[in-house]
């Protein structure tokens, strides 16, 4: 079925779903909700000042609009439970035409209870229900709202479809699991709570089972493959290398390097995993790695997952490798097509030795001349799926995967079974511990003053919002950030803003303008987390810093203390959370990571989703890891018993498995 044969799906709505990478129906039907609101009359008599309050009335005078510099507030009138509110509500100039006297509106927002007053987040043009209500919160780009994108999911929802089951039968029966369609529409428009949980079980647990019955298939299918490249390392040409960089390795990091090159030489194909704490040297390492290949005649693909990590690897290494002969290229979706097409035939004659790109590298249209190493950084969830795709392709490199979240032992062998693990812990000579401060909110402006003085140094600034947006958790928003940073600081420094809704385009230009010094405050949501390095960079502020993981936190410390200045990190939180203090005591990713890993709890259905590395739709492996026990102890039993012969759709899955997509 094509996405415009569903209501309101024109071509110019159709682009806009192709934005939020929604081409086709079941990109749509699996583009979940990200949080969920009740929508439920408060009792006015139960009500505290700043509790949030939901309440529909009557508009009873005209609005009015105020300017107060970018920020435009509009002012009118409710009559409700025979009392008048006045209401405000910013930037929602379009209102105007609709807040008509006498029409009947819902008011979502803040209570203030002194002036009977309410600050609103959402405004909706309609009566409360009768009956209180779950409603589905979408991601959305400009041009389509979360009421546009609610009803074609309806849309798609009411016609006659069978959806793939990847839940075998007697899985189902044994775990008490609602049927896949019924679990769908639950998911989009919930009817109760009760459904709505037993939705999301279920569809995690479908998530997980796939991933373990690719992953277990896939490491079967590499267990009996044993045709090693054969090569010989040139130990004093890699040693005059390492001699000559312009800075000590680390003992951990010559470590890494042995076992690396063990595996490169030996019989067995390698297939390790670089864990490293942010800032610990494993991208040096891999530089060594890929020498030592180049050495012994074959090429090098180090795949990132973004553009801008492609370009900083790419130019350090151009800088590292300069005087060894390497040809190195970049390929990223922004290469023009005339150069990336001089890059596939570098590629192919083996002109090119090591190339560094997003996992287009491994896409159908490159053939390589003698591939002998893939490293992946910052993507270990990907690395047997990838080597299992380059391998159908007649391509058997090594693999090498880097990771900066370090992985408890625990998760590390059910997920990663088959790798081997090499840990650096030590950081480079120089570099300086990352103090990090907890502050409640109450007390800003001890985190403005220690703003000040490191923008007083030249120095800049990293923040970080857990939402692009404002909404009724009241929680900080990049959008709430900008107004009150740029009041802040506004008048003598220049502040950028960047996250997920800004095209590839936008995103890049204000990245760059930040490496170069251009703008001083970088606000942003955790698309910042992956691989930056601007070594002026000396402090970030992460504001409701309790919504997010430890491991998150630690890795978007990380993006700080790149060089030898001494870097802060302020975690601004609405109350008292312990977890916090373990920040402030150790700069240790791997002690982060086992505390995190234990004691995280399963987050709130009903705020915002914690941010982290997470490659699934609604499973997080973290929070759902006893359902990830579970799941791969079910794909072992069915895979033992080969019964994939009996559900054909897991079998033809199986079969044609290049990924963990």
């Amino acid at each position: 079925m094509s996405l415009t044969s569903l209501k309101g799906v024109g071509p110019k709505t159709l682009a806009l779903l192709n934005k939020l990478n929604i081409n086709n129906e079941n990109d749509l039907i699996n583009y979940y909700p990200y949080r969920y609101e009740v929508i439920k009359r408060s009792n006015l008599n139960e009500l505290n000042d700043i509790d949030n309050i939901i309440i529909d009335g009557v508009v009873e005078s005209k609005p009015t609009i105020y300017y107060f510099g970018k920020l435009k507030k509009i002012s009118f009138r409710i009559c409700a439970k025979n009392q008048i509110f006045n209401v405000s509500v910013y930037n929602q100039v379009y209102l105007m035409k609709e807040l008509n006297l006498g029409r009947t509106i819902t008011i979502i927002g803040k209570y203030n209870k002194t002036k009977n007053a309410i600050i609103a987040n959402k405004i909706k043009l309609e009566p409360l229900p009768d009956v209180p209500v779950i409603e589905s919160i979408y991601h959305t780009v400009n041009g389509i709202n979360i009421k546009t994108i609610s009803k074609i999911i309806k849309s798609l929802l009411e016609t006659t479809h069978n959806y793939p089951d990847f839940i075998p039968s007697y899985l189902t029966q044994k775990y008490d699991f609602i049927d896949k369609e019924t679990a769908l529409k639950e998911i989009h428009k919930p009817t109760s709570l009760s459904l709505l949980k037993k939705a999301r079980l279920r569809l995690k647990y479908e998530e997980l089972f796939r991933y373990m019955l690719k992953i277990t298939y896939l490491k079967n299918k590499i267990k009996y493959d044993d045709k090693a490249i054969k090569r010989d390392i040139d130990y004093e040409k890699v040693n005059s290398f390492i001699n000559n960089l312009s800075y000590e390795l680390t003992i951990d990091q010559k470590k890494a390097i042995k076992e690396i090159l063990d595996d490169m030489s030996s019989n067995k194909r390698m297939n390790r995993l670089l864990q490293g704490d942010v800032g610990s040297g494993k991208t040096i390492v891999s530089f060594v790695a890929s020498y030592a290949n180049y050495l012994s005649g074959y090429q090098c693909a180090l795949m990132v997952p973004t553009e801008i990590l492609a370009k900083q690897h790419y130019e350090n290494a151009t800088k590292i490798f300069k005087d060894t002969g390497m040809t190195i290229d970049i390929l990223t979706s922004s290469t023009k097509a005339k150069e990336k097409k001089e890059i596939y035939n570098r590629l192919n004659t083996g002109i090119t030795n090591l190339v560094i790109g997003t996992q287009s590298l491994i896409q159908e249209t490159i053939t390589y001349h003698n591939l002998g190493l893939v490293i992946t950084d910052e993507q270990h969830r990907f690395g047997v799926a990838q080597r299992n795709n380059l391998k159908n392709k007649g391509i058997m490199p090594d693999m090498l995967s880097m990771s900066a979240t370090p992985i408890p032992r625990t998760y590390a062998l059910t997920i990663y079974g088959d790798l081997d693990v090499t840990n650096i812990k030590t950081k480079p000579v120089g570099r300086k511990e990352i103090i990090t401060k907890v502050f409640l909110e109450e007390n800003i402006l001890g985190v403005l003053e220690g703003m000040n003085k490191e923008l007083l140094s030249k120095h800049q600034i990293y923040v970080i919002a857990p939402s692009i947006e404002e909404n009724i958790n009241d929680t900080e928003s990049v959008a709430s950030l900008d107004i009150k940073m740029n009041k802040a600081f506004g008048h003598k420094y220049k502040i950028g803003v960047v996250h997920g809704k800004l095209d590839s385009l936008e995103k890049e230009k204000v990245m760059e303008d930040f490496e170069k010094g251009k703008i001083n405050i970088l606000i942003s949501t955790t698309v910042i987390e992956v691989g930056l390095d601007i070594k002026n960079a000396s402090m970030i502020v992460i504001f409701d810093a309790n919504m997010f993981g430890l491991s998150t936190l630690h890795q978007l410390r990380g993006r700080v203390g790149r060089s030898d200045i001494q870097s802060y990190c302020y975690l601004v939180s609405k109350s008292f959370d312990k977890r916090l203090n373990m920040l402030e005591h150790t700069n240790d990713g791997f002690e982060i990571a086992e505390y995190d890993f234990n004691n995280r709890g399963e987050g709130e259905l009903f705020g915002i989703r914690q941010s982290g590395t997470n490659s699934f739709l609604l499973a997080d492996i973290r929070k759902d890891f006893k359902i990830l026990l579970h799941a791969k102890d079910d794909a072992v039993e069915f895979l033992n018993n080969n019964k994939q012969e009996e559900y054909p759709n897991i079998y033809n899955e199986l079969i044609n498995t290049n990924n963990l997509e």
